[in-house]
C-alpha cells in the first residue's frame, strides 16, 4: 500500500475505489454533514459520479499528484475519514496546479468520523500536511474555509497556524443552518510558517 504521510496516529495514502462504502458510512452521519449539507447524506450514486472521481483524481504538476488522502489509524489501520491538500488554479495563469514561479497554492480540507473527534487527529493530519506542503512540495500558501458557525474546524486552522484573512457570504444553492452567518477563509504563507520554525 502506498503511504504519502504517516503522524504519530495517522497513516494517509492515496484513495482506491475498494474506498467507497467507507467514504458512504462517513457522508451518511448527519453530524459529519451537518456543515456542509445540513446533515444529509450523500447518496451512493452522487459518491460514486461525484465523489469518488474528485478522490481519484490526480493532478498534473503537482509534486503530491492526488488532492485527497484517506486517513487510517496508523496501528489498527481503521478508516477514520480524509484530508485534503489540493493544488488550486493559479491566479497567475500557470493554469491546474498553480505551479510558478511564486509557487502552489493550496486548499487545506478535512473530514472525519465523529468517532475520531475531539482526539486531536485533525490538527495533527493537518498540521503534518502544511509543514510536508512548505518543506517539500513548494507550496507558497495554504487557504481553508468553512462556514463562520463551525468552530470546531476553525479551532482546528487556527492550531495549525493558519489565521483568519476574511469573511465572506457563501454561495449556497440550499441553504443550511447557520449559511445566514457567512464563511471564512484562513491562511498561512510559507513565510509566515518559517518564521514561527
Amino acid at each position: 500500500m502506498d503511504v504519502f504521510l504517516e503522524t504519530a496516529r495517522l497513516r494517509l495514502r492515496p484513495f482506491t475505489e475498494r474506498d467507497a462504502s467507507s467514504l458512504l458510512a462517513l457522508d451518511s452521519d448527519p453530524e459529519v454533514m451537518r456543515y456542509l449539507t445540513g446533515g444529509r447524506p450523500t447518496s451512493a450514486e452522487a459518491l460514486r459520479l461525484r465523489t469518488l472521481p474528485r478522490l481519484l483524481h490526480v493532478h498534473p504538476g503537482w509534486a503530491a499528484g492526488r488532492g485527497y488522502w484517506a486517513a487510517e489509524e496508523r496501528n489498527s489501520g481503521v478508516f477514520l475519514g480524509w484530508f485534503e491538500f489540493r493544488p488550486l488554479e493559479s491566479a497567475n495563469g500557470a493554469g491546474a496546479g498553480g505551479t510558478g514561479a511564486a509557487g502552489v497554492e493550496v486548499e487545506l480540507g478535512y473530514r472525519l468520523a465523529a468517532s475520531a473527534w475531539g482526539r486531536g487527529l485533525a490538527t495533527e493530519g493537518a498540521s503534518a500536511l502544511v509543514d510536508r506542503g512548505f518543506a517539500e512540495l513548494g507550496v507558497a500558501r495554504v487557504t481553508a474555509n468553512t462556514m463562520a458557525v463551525n468552530a470546531r474546524s476553525r479551532r482546528v486552522m487556527e492550531k495549525v497556524g493558519l489565521r483568519l484573512v476574511r469573511s465572506f457570504a457563501g454561495d449556497w444553492p440550499e441553504p443550511i443552518p447557520g449559511s445566514e452567518h457567512g464563511e471564512v477563509e484562513y491562511a498561512l504563507t510559507r513565510e509566515e510558517w518559517a518564521a514561527r520554525r
